[in-house]
């Protein structure tokens, strides 16, 4: 059996002799007085409890969960008390917000004007829509347009009225367009141009 001199013990409870260096599993006694004998190892045994795992930190978070506080809060905590005492952003906002909360509450009961003394309808551009200028309109860059857009629709009705001629069938939508012709002609000619789309020349 190993000598009484022994070096460290591993996780596993093995024990090194120093002498010889042989590895061992130290006698003990059991539960009811009996004696458990001592176990040699194999050389190169290394036993599941000895073998070091690599620990991530996801895993320790994982391992350690729900004994401490908010995963990641430890760096956050301030370095010194007057940063607690002081408060951060979010604290200043809060007072800022109560701050005006009870300045809008003392105007509501009538004791104390918000705005300094001055009547809320007095400030400029108080939840007032700023009035925009109308854009000035060119009329005749106006005209221009809807007659572009008759001009489209009178040569698609011409078109369709030509498929028709020829014999081909179209649609009740289509029909409409080709009956609408000389409507689309009156209105280019309130707006000064002729049949075929071009201004007309103004004769006296």
């Amino acid at each position: 059996m190993a000598s009484s001199q022994s070096g460290a013990v591993s996780s596993s409870g093995i024990t090194v002799d120093a002498a010889t260096g042989e590895r061992y599993i130290p006698s003990s006694v059991r539960a009811d007085g009996s004696k458990r004998r001592e176990i040699r190892v194999r050389p190169g045994y290394r036993p599941p409890e000895d073998v070091e795992l690599y620990k991530t930190r996801a895993a320790e978070a994982w391992k350690n969960r729900g004994k401490g506080g908010v995963p990641g809060a430890e760096g956050l905590k301030p370095d010194n008390d007057t940063a607690a005492k002081t408060g951060g952003a979010a604290s200043n906002k809060n007072a800022k917000r109560r701050e005006a909360k009870k300045k809008a509450k003392a105007t509501q009961d009538g004791s104390e004007p918000a705005t300094e003394g001055r009547n809320v309808k007095d400030i400029e551009n108080w939840r007032a829509p700023v009035p925009k200028e109308p854009e000035p309109v060119d009329l005749e860059a106006e005209k221009e347009k809807k007659a572009r857009n008759l001009k489209k629709k009178l040569r698609q009705a011409r078109d369709l009225r030509d498929k028709k001629n020829q014999g081909e069938a179209l649609l009740p939508e289509q029909l409409e367009k080709v009956i609408k012709i000389q409507e689309l002609i009156r209105q280019l000619d309130a707006l000064g141009f002729d049949a075929d789309g071009g201004k007309k020349t103004e004769t006296v």
